[in-house]
């Protein structure tokens, strides 16, 4: 597999089986909750897998979501303009697993043992297992003209993410680190609310096609600014649970995907 993989990853550069280098991955992602690996994926894979995105993006399906920044239904003991409740949009196309080409690099990198390895010496987890059901471990977006990821946070505590297409502009990702805490239930709507203002400095992530981002966002507010211009964003979400046979829900799949199951 190490030889397969040397086709899809830059190992030279990233030697996912070195200590050393784990241990200094693991601090960047605890001490800033975002991990950038530039170039990551090779540009001959990168352009392998935006071949296919182009080939099957016809199966998309496209969601336009209202949502509060917590992907919680709204709270009535609060107004509708207060931070708990307040609303902002998403909009994205979505190709799962299942529609994803058998021989893409995609599955040689997510079902790969060494990088499974690797996140789980960096993320700090025992394990990382695939989804139980056939849609949810690798999700292709799409993001077009005006498209955009509201602020929001995470349900899950990380996001592991890879840079297919960069678009003309926009598709900017933004974030303002440990906002709340959630474990503790201290959610900061104050200062949530100031950034759904824009009154609040942000950080952002500055990536290129082939760029292996690690997030904490479970506490961290962030959201992908509204493309622009006529080239599509492409980003690739590999999903990995703590435990192994867990799907996502049915009323998560017909929400994000349209249907429950391969068809």
């Amino acid at each position: 597999m190490s030889q397969v993989l040397a086709n899809v990853i830059d190992l030279e550069r990233y030697p996912l089986k070195d200590g050393t280098f784990r241990t200094g991955c693991k601090r960047t992602l605890d001490e800033n909750g975002a991990l950038v690996m530039h170039n990551f994926v090779k540009p001959a894979a990168i352009a392998s897998i935006q071949s296919e995105g182009e080939v099957n993006q016809h199966l998309a399906y496209y969601t336009v979501n209202n949502h509060n920044i917590y992907l919680k239904p709204s709270d009535p003991h609060y107004p509708a303009g207060h931070p708990r409740n307040r609303e902002v949009a998403s909009s994205k196309g979505c190709i799962t697993t299942d529609q994803i080409p058998d021989g893409s690099v995609l599955h040689t990198l997510y079902d790969a043992t060494e990088f499974r390895e690797f996140l789980c010496a960096v993320l700090g987890e025992a394990e990382l297992h695939e989804y139980g059901d056939a849609m949810s471990s690798i999700n292709l977006h799409y993001a077009g003209e005006g498209q955009e990821l509201g602020w929001h946070f995470d349900n899950s505590s990380f996001a592991i993410t890879l840079l297919i297409q960069i678009p003309e502009s926009g598709g900017v990702f933004e974030y303002v680190k440990d906002v709340r805490d959630a474990d503790s239930g201290e959610m900061n709507y104050g200062l949530s609310g100031e950034i759904l203002d824009g009154n609040v400095p942000t950080k952002t992530l500055a990536m290129d096609a082939g760029a292996l981002v690690l997030f904490r966002g479970r506490n961290s507010m962030h959201r992908v600014t509204p493309v622009k211009g006529s080239r599509t964003r492409m980003l690739v979400v590999l999903a990995y649970n703590t435990e192994p046979g867990l799907s996502l829900s049915e009323s998560a799949r017909m929400t994000f995907y349209g249907r429950l199951g391969v068809e």
